[in-house]
Order: structure tokens, then C-alpha cells, then sequence
């Protein structure tokens, strides 16, 4: 039954649109879970299989390939058949996948679930950026972009202590892989029953709700271009996609780079043990999270001052970025380890800011092609991501240090500055 309009002024709005939000932090963390279970796992793996440590990178690198392969094709994914069936069949299908490796024999099957996974979690992302530009306004979807993005370091910053702890309970990293795939199925199905495509589908908001989004969407809906081009490379003229597509694959490489070669680092450079680096991780990545959530607040409270997009995002990134630089430059001349841990924290906490970027394909791309502007920036960043542990490992190898390994970070850390200032955050592009 409608509510008068009269009551619709008072009606005080249900918050239905941030409980997507939180749903999809669970899903982007469990993913990151799912991921780091093999890296866990892999002493066990390896001696079952007998696996040698130039195998063991070729399996660990697997992910990224399909995963960033599928980006694009999820992203249209998304456009074509709309965000919630297309999270809960991913969530349903890595699921399985992560599962079935509890069940391989042998560094081949191995390999080919690691495919499937990437593949399967492919238009998660995506997803959540389209979420983003239905369910949010203009001034919530910074906080809605860190929230998507905040999974990443959540995950990061539990995964291993959960997966080791479900090797420990149950004694066998088959039957980690096999609850750990079983426990993301049920998440998936959760997904179907919650996430809805649009406010008015969902019987948990109220007419505040959905009168508030949608008023908010008609002004926004304005500024969009009346021509639409139905190419969809037709997109690749435009500067501002490039800038998008480079600058999180600048971002990407100072994450990926430190979530797969950070252990070995504080390991070989500065003596940390296993209890040692767990605990260390754990902070790292935790403040990682952190500024992640801080980084859209601030966003959003400035944007609801009057702060022009332009003009928030590009001074929040710019501040981001040079501080990422300029910490994790020092890390390459840090003494001790303390303030190594104490630099690396502070490189998270900022380089998480980046999490605003999957506010961008909402802002700069009309409401049909926002699912394949997310899967094109997520290209790129996933780029970096298969780029990234090979390079540094070649670095290590040559040099015999990680010092030129910091040089790099420091390198995609400008990169990252230049990028997010020339990107034009007002412009919507007709694709």
C-alpha cells in the first residue's frame, strides 16, 4: 500500500541501501579469503604434491590471468542481466571451484580450479560498481566505493588467520578448501535473497527510501549525454577512460605488489617469524581497511559540504598518493622493524583511499555502461596485479634486494598522483 505524501516528508528513511553495501564488503572479503587459502596452504600443497617453487608461481599467478581476462565480459555481464543474479552465480560458482580444489590430485587440477576461481570472482567488482550508481547518491558513493573495496584488506587481514585456523581444527587443507567453498556457496545463495537490482524491488525500503534515491538519481539523470552510442569501444576515445584504466593499475600495483611479496620481505630483510609476520600482516592490512573506510566518509562529508567532484577527488586522491609515495619510498630506508611495520600501515591506510575510483565508473559513464566501465578500470588494475609479484620477484633474483622493488612502488605511487589529477569526475562520457 502507497504512502500519503504527506507522511513521506516525516517517514524517517530506512537504510536498506547500506545493508547491500555491508553485504557486499562480506563478499569482496570472503573473495580475498578464497584467494589467500592457497598461499596458506601451499607448504602442505606442495609437499603433497610435490610441487617446486617455479610451479608454485606459475599457480599462484593463474588467478590473475582468467580473472583479469573476465573483467570486461563481466562488466557487460552486469549491463545485460543486472547485478543480482550475476553476484549470487559468482558467488555460487568460485564457491564450487574453491571446493573442488579440496578435491584435486595433483598440480594440474590444481591449476585449472585456480582458473575457474578467477573467473568465477571476475564480476563481483563490477557489480558492486553498478550497485553503486542505482542504489547511491552523488554524496553516499564514496562511502558506498570504500565499503565495495574495503573487502580487500578485511580479507587480507583475516584470511590467513581463518584458513590456518580451519587446517589446524580440521587437520587438512582438503576440508579447509571444501568449508571455505561450501561457507561462499551459502553466501551466494544469501546474495540472491538480499540484493536487489533496484530500491522499489526491495520490500525492505520504505517509500523515504526510494522517493530519496530516486529524486536524487532525475537530478543526476539531467546531466547525462541524450546521444548514446551503441559501440562500445567507442569509449576508448575518451582521455578520461585511459586515466581510469592506469591509474588503478598504478593502485594495484603498490596492493598486489605488497600483498604477495610483504611476508617475504619482513621475512628476509628484517628477521620476522611466522607468529611475527601474521601478527604484523594482520596490522598492516587492518589499517589498510581503515582508511579505506575513512578515505569515502571523507569523500562523501565533503561532497555534502558543496565540494564539487573534481575538486574532492582529486584533492583526496592527490593527498593519497603522496603520502603512499613518500612512505613507502622510506620503507626502501627503513633500520628497523618497528618502523617498517609503522611505514607499511601508514602506505595502507592511504593507498586504500584508491577504494574511491569504483566511484568513478557511476560518475563519468551513463547508467547502461557503468558494469563495463568497472570491468575495464578493474582490467587494468588486475594488470598490475599479474605484473607486479613476477617483476618483483625478477627484481629480488637480479639484485639480491628489495630496495629496487620500493623503487617501483614509488614509481606507480606518482603514477597514481598524475592519473587521478587529470581524470575529469563531472564529465559523463556518451558511450
Amino acid at each position: 500500500m502507497s504512502i500519503p505524501v504527506e507522511n513521506v516528508a516525516v517517514q524517517t528513511k530506512t537504510a536498506v541501501r547500506w545493508k547491500i553495501f555491508i553485504v557486499l564488503l562480506g563478499l569482496v572479503a570472503i573473495n580475498y579469503i578464497d584467494r589467500a587459502s592457497l598461499s596458506v596452504a601451499m607448504p602442505l600443497i606442495s609437499r603433497d604434491f610435490n610441487i617446486k617453487p617455479a610451479l608454485q608461481g606459475l599457480i599462484f599467478s593463474s588467478f590473475f590471468w582468467t580473472y583479469a581476462l573476465m573483467q570486461v565480459p563481466g562488466g557487460m555481464l552486469v549491463d545485460r542481466f543486472k547485478p543480482r543474479i550475476v553476484i549470487a552465480a559468482a558467488a555460487v560458482l568460485w564457491g564450487g571451484f574453491q571446493a573442488i580444489a579440496g578435491l584435486a590430485t595433483n598440480a594440474t587440477t590444481l591449476l585449472l580450479t585456480r582458473f575457474g576461481l578467477g573467473a568465477a570472482e571476475a564480476p563481483i567488482y563490477p557489480s558492486g560498481g553498478k550497485l553503486n550508481g542505482i542504489w547511491l547518491t552523488q554524496n553516499e558513493r564514496g562511502r558506498g566505493a570504500t565499503l565495495l573495496d574495503g573487502g580487500a584488506p578485511l580479507g587480507a587481514a583475516v584470511g590467513a588467520i581463518l584458513i590456518t585456523s580451519l587446517i589446524t581444527l580440521l587437520g587438512s587443507w582438503r576440508l579447509a578448501f571444501i568449508v571455505a567453498g561450501v561457507g561462499t556457496v551459502l553466501v551466494g545463495f544469501y546474495a540472491w535473497h538480499f540484493i536487489r537490482n533496484s530500491p522499489r524491488e526491495h520490500r525492505g525500503v520504505n517509500e523515504a527510501e526510494a522517493t530519496y534515491i530516486e529524486q536524487a538519481r532525475a537530478i543526476e539523470n539531467e546531466s547525462e549525454p541524450t546521444q548514446v552510442s551503441g559501440k562500445r569501444l567507442h569509449l576508448f576515445k575518451y582521455r578520461t577512460v585511459w586515466l581510469m584504466f592506469f591509474g588503478y593499475m598504478c593502485a594495484n600495483v603498490v596492493f598486489y605488489g605488497l600483498l604477495t611479496w610483504m611476508p617475504n620481505y619482513l621475512s628476509k630483510v628484517h628477521g620476522f617469524n611466522i607468529q611475527q609476520m601474521g601478527g604484523a600482516s594482520f596490522i598492516i592490512f587492518l589499517s589498510g581497511f581503515v582508511g579505506e573506510l575513512v578515505g569515502g566518509f571523507l569523500s562523501d562529508k565533503w561532497k555534502s559540504a558543496g565540494g564539487s567532484p573534481n575538486k574532492v577527488m582529486r584533492t583526496l586522491l592527490a593527498f593519497a598518493s603522496i603520502v603512499v609515495t613518500l612512505a613507502v619510498f622510506s620503507v626502501a630506508y627503513a633500520s628497523g622493524p618497528a618502523l617498517t611495520v609503522v611505514l607499511l600501515s601508514l602506505t595502507l591506510f592511504f593507498q586504500r583511499w584508491t577504494g574511491l575510483y569504483w566511484s568513478i565508473p557511476s560518475l563519468i559513464g551513463t547508467r547502461d555502461r557503468v558494469g563495463l566501465l568497472g570491468g575495464l578500470m578493474n582490467l587494468g588494475g588486475n594488470i598490475g596485479g599479474v605484473a607486479v609479484p613476477l617483476a618483483v620477484g625478477m627484481i629480488v633474483q637480479l639484485t639480491g634486494s628489495y630496495f629496487l622493488a620500493m623503487m617501483v612502488f614509488t614509481g606507480a605511487g606518482i603514477g597514481l598522483l598524475l592519473c587521478s589529477m587529470c581524470i575529469n569526475y563531472e564529465k559523463k562520457i556518451p558511450v
